[in-house]
């Protein structure tokens, strides 16, 4: 009997891993570019939006839509409202940044609530507004979706000391300078 339980432990772990290595990660560029940027990001960062806003617009322009390099979003939520949010995100789970976007341009009309139901309530009234069809709750309750959010926190510390958001990551190595689109430009420079 327990060599029973411990084969379908075994087999649910891996099930649940596949699960989770189907899931797409978020990106944009040419997926085979030189350069690899990673954003560690909370939905409900301030500066985080700030970057999408002041920074981001510039860089696709200039390097992701050129093919030079691509970047990819890792979730890193620094609250249960973050939490949520990154889950929708990856929800339709198409690699597409389309509702990421959204959620950071307007980050001010979802991003409020005394609670996490209230919270839970506003983004899911953003989601219709901005014509996101997608089941909110089968979203925000999704275990391979989860994990995938989670694992994404925990791989942000681990590998990368990750203790703030946005983090960026340029080639597998922190970018420690003040973040604009200056500094970045030229780190990116080097690279090409």
């Amino acid at each position: 009997m327990k060599k029973i339980s411990a084969f379908i432990l075994i087999f649910l772990s891996t099930i649940s891993s596949i699960n989770a290595e189907e899931i797409k990660r978020i990106f944009v560029g040419n997926k085979d570019a030189k350069i690899t940027i990673i954003a560690f990001e909370s939905l409900t960062c301030s500066h985080c939006a700030s970057f999408h806003k002041d920074v981001y617009p510039q860089l696709k322009k200039e390097y992701l839509d050129t093919g030079v390099a691509k970047i990819e979003f890792r979730h890193f939520p620094l609250d249960v409202a973050a939490f949520n949010a990154s889950k929708v995100s990856q929800c339709k789970n198409d690699g597409d940044s389309s509702i990421l976007n959204s959620l950071y341009a307007n980050q001010q009309k979802w991003v409020k609530g005394s609670s996490v139901e209230e919270a839970n309530e506003n983004l899911q009234k953003f989601l219709i507004s901005e014509g996101f069809d997608l089941n909110f709750e089968k979203c925000i309750n999704n275990k391979e979706i989860e994990d995938f959010v989670l694992n994404d926190r925990i791989d942000g510390v681990k590998k990368f000391k990750v203790n703030a958001t946005p983090t960026i990551i340029i080639n597998n190595q922190k970018f420690e300078k003040t973040l604009n689109y200056k500094n970045l430009k030229k780190a990116l420079e080097k690279l090409i």
